[in-house]
C-alpha cells in the first residue's frame, strides 16, 4: 500500500505543477491575441501590425539578453538554427496569421490552431523526439472533440471563414508545428530566456527588409489609442510573456503535452467574447469546455518516458561488448 501510493504521484509529475499553471496563463494571454489583432487590423494592415509587433518585442528582448547573465549571442554552430526558428515564428507563422486572421473569424482560427498538438506528436514521433503513448494520443483526440462540439455549438456560421482565411491560418499552423517541434531541443540546450530572445530578434532581423514598405510611421501613430494598445498587447504579452512561457515549458516537458494547451484556447475565446462582446453561453461551451479539459487532464498524466538516443545505444552496446570480451579473455576490436 505504502510504495503504491508513493508511485500514485512521482516528484517528476510533483514538479510539473508550475509549469501547467504557466501554460494557462498562457493561454489567457493567447485569448486576447486573437481579439487584440483584430482590433489593431481594424486601422491598420496586417505587415504593418505584425512589423510593429516584432521591432518592440526584439527590443524588449535585447534588453533582457544585456541584463540576463552568460553569452548575449548565439553559438556560431547554431546560428543557421537561430535563423530558421525566427523565419518560422516571424514572417511565416505570423504573416500567415494576421493575413488569415483578416480574411477569417477568430473562432475558427482558434479551431485551427487547436490542431497544434496533433501535429507536434505526429512530428514528434516521427522524428523519435517521443516515444507512442496511448493516454497521450487519446487525451489529444478527446480535447480536440471538445474543441468541435465547442464551436458547432456555437453553429457553423460562427466557424465558418473564407477559403483563403482557412488555408493560410492552417499553412501558419503547420509553421507552428515546426517551430515547436524543433525549438524543443534548442530551449533544452541554451534555456527559455536565451532560445526564445534569439529567435525573436531573428525574426525581426529578416523583417527589416520590408520595413521601408510596411512602417508607416505617420499612418501607425495616428491610430487610435485602442489600435495602439492593441500593438502593445501583441508587442509585449504574446511575443515576450507569451513566447518565454512556451519555451519554459518546452524546456521541461514533451512538445505534445506543451502543444495539447492549445485546445483550451477556444473555450477561454468564448468566455472572453461573452465578458466583453455579450456573447451568450451555451450548451456547446459546457460540454466542450469538460472533453478540452478531461483532454488535457489525460494527456498530462501520461507516463514521462525518455527517448533513449541512439548514440548512447551504442555506447551502452560498446560497454557491454568489451565486458563480454573481456570475461572471455579475448580483446575486443
Amino acid at each position: 500500500m505504502g510504495a503504491s501510493s508513493t508511485e500514485a504521484v512521482s516528484p517528476r509529475q510533483a514538479s510539473l505543477g508550475p509549469v501547467y499553471a504557466a501554460l494557462l496563463v498562457q493561454v489567457l494571454i493567447n485569448t486576447g491575441t486573437y481579439l487584440a489583432g483584430k482590433r489593431a487590423m481594424e486601422e491598420l494592415p496586417p505587415v504593418t501590425v505584425v512589423l510593429w509587433r516584432f521591432l518592440l518585442s526584439a527590443t524588449v528582448f535585447c534588453l533582457l539578453l544585456v541584463f540576463t547573465p552568460g553569452p548575449k549571442l548565439p553559438p556560431r554552430s547554431e546560428w543557421l538554427r537561430v535563423l530558421m526558428l525566427g523565419l518560422l515564428a516571424g514572417p511565416i507563422n505570423q504573416m500567415l496569421f494576421f493575413y488569415g486572421l483578416s480574411h477569417s473569424t477568430a473562432a475558427h482560427a482558434a479551431l485551427l490552431y487547436a490542431l497544434t498538438p496533433l501535429g507536434v506528436y505526429l512530428v514528434s514521433l516521427a522524428r523519435g523526439h517521443e516515444l507512442p503513448s496511448l493516454r497521450a494520443t487519446l487525451g489529444i483526440l478527446t480535447a480536440l472533440g471538445g474543441v468541435v462540439v465547442l464551436l458547432l455549438g456555437r453553429g457553423l456560421a460562427s466557424a465558418r471563414g473564407t477559403l483563403m482565411g482557412d488555408l493560410l491560418i492552417l499553412a501558419a499552423v503547420s509553421a507552428w508545428v515546426v517551430y515547436t517541434t524543433e525549438g524543443k531541443p534548442f530551449a533544452a540546450a541554451h534555456g527559455p530566456v536565451r532560445s526564445t530572445a534569439w529567435s525573436m530578434v531573428a525574426a525581426a532581423l529578416l523583417l527589416v527588409p520590408v520595413t521601408p514598405f510596411a512602417l508607416a510611421p505617420s499612418r501607425t501613430f495616428s491610430a487610435s489609442i485602442p489600435a495602439l494598445g492593441s500593438i502593445a498587447y501583441l508587442a509585449i504579452l504574446t511575443s515576450v510573456v507569451a513566447y518565454l512561457i512556451w519555451y519554459y515549458a518546452l524546456s521541461k516537458v514533451p512538445a505534445s503535452r506543451v502543444a495539447v494547451f492549445s485546445n483550451l484556447q477556444p473555450a477561454t475565446t468564448a468566455i472572453a467574447a461573452w465578458l466583453l462582446l455579450g456573447e451568450s453561453l451555451h450548451w456547446g461551451l459546457a460540454l466542450g469546455g469538460v472533453l478540452v479539459i478531461f483532454g488535457v487532464r489525460l494527456t498530462q498524466s501520461a507516463p514521462l518516458t525518455p527517448v533513449r538516443s541512439q548514440a548512447v545505444e551504442l555506447v551502452e552496446a560498446s560497454l557491454s561488448h568489451g565486458a563480454h570480451a573481456g570475461r572471455s579473455g579475448r580483446p575486443s576490436p
